[in-house]
């Protein structure tokens, strides 16, 4: 019953997505056609064909049944600025973000959890004064600023724009180099910016699990101190940081929009960037989609392995 009412809440959440983000880029001021045809040699009636052409022209109820409808069958549509299938431009892009995004998360997360558990372990100690105070300030870092700062400071040891240079060598060895070498700055400005919530969420809870009584009943026992506090208190203050993951690794589709704009990154933050400042509807719904329903997912995916990990959750 509790699986089934989640799975309810999540395909409503969904349903939710796809009304709001139909609707909310349309509320975007400009003509999206003249938008995409901005600095060709076009006629009004040209205008109108294309106007007509992409279901522009019609009442907003039947462009959104239209949509709708292809949805369920899995078309999102033709972009205007590709002028291909919605689906096939966002699969190009799904790659390079789960490799920046997704290797930048695991990182992040096994940062922050780490020096979360320290610094509460630590409370009041240097390291936790040092440790929070420099994740605060990365964290209200913003990250435009940040990458362009990296690139200011690392000079030319590292690349700072694209994935991947023209003249290196096809196999597949100085490839992997090529593109972890473009890695190195976006990847180190995203972990920059995230880690900190991870830590403070970690430190908070592990703060709200010091003075349990079942860790004085562990101490009692005669357990070494780091196996008090590996055994008995991350578990038990791991909840708020998995909702927190999950989260994240929801985002994880979605990229970084403004840490692959700076670095020129050829994923699906830059391609949402592209989408919005060409005003290209179908490709703007088809990543809100698809972002937000990784989200949704991820939350469901958190909800259910609370079970797991909590056995108050099954009771309740």
């Amino acid at each position: 019953m509790r699986i089934a009412g989640k799975l309810l809440g999540a395909g409503v959440s969904l349903g939710m997505i796809v009304v709001l983000g139909f609707l909310l880029f349309r509320v975007i001021p400009g003509d999206p056609v003249v938008s995409w045809a901005r600095g060709r040699p076009v006629t009004p009636e040209m205008l109108a064909s294309m106007r007509s052409s992409y279901g522009l022209d019609k009442p907003l109820f039947v462009q959104f049944l239209s949509y709708a409808g292809g949805l369920l069958h899995g078309d999102m549509g033709q972009s205007f600025s590709y002028n291909r299938p919605v689906l096939d431009v966002i699969g190009e892009r799904v790659g390079p973000t789960l490799l920046l995004v997704g290797t930048s998360t695991v990182i992040a997360v096994i940062l922050g959890l780490w020096l979360g558990i320290r610094s509460a372990w630590r409370r009041a100690s240097t390291f936790d004064r040092v440790s929070t105070s420099v994740a605060l300030a990365l964290w209200s870092t913003p990250t435009f600023w940040l990458g362009m700062l990296l690139m200011i400071a690392t000079g030319d040891l590292f690349p700072s724009r694209g994935m991947r240079d023209t003249d290196t060598a096809p196999d597949f060895v100085s490839q992997s180099l090529d593109v972890a070498h473009h890695l190195v700055l976006p990847s180190v400005t995203f972990v920059a910016v995230v880690y900190a919530q991870y830590q403070l969420v970690m430190r908070s809870s592990m703060l709200e699990e010091m003075h349990a009584p079942y860790l004085t009943t562990a101490r009692a026992k005669g357990l070494r101190d780091d196996l008090v506090r590996r055994r008995h208190a991350v578990p038990n203050a791991l909840l708020p940081a998995v909702t927190l993951v999950f989260l994240h690794l929801g985002l994880v589709v979605a990229g970084a929009i403004t840490t692959e704009t700076v670095f020129t990154w050829p994923g699906l933050g830059l391609l949402f960037y592209d989408a919005l400042s060409g005003l290209d509807l179908p490709l703007l719904q088809g990543l809100l989609v698809v972002t937000a329903g990784a989200v949704v997912v991820m939350n469901l995916l958190a909800d259910l392995l609370y079970g797991v990990l909590d056995p108050r959750v099954r009771a309740a």
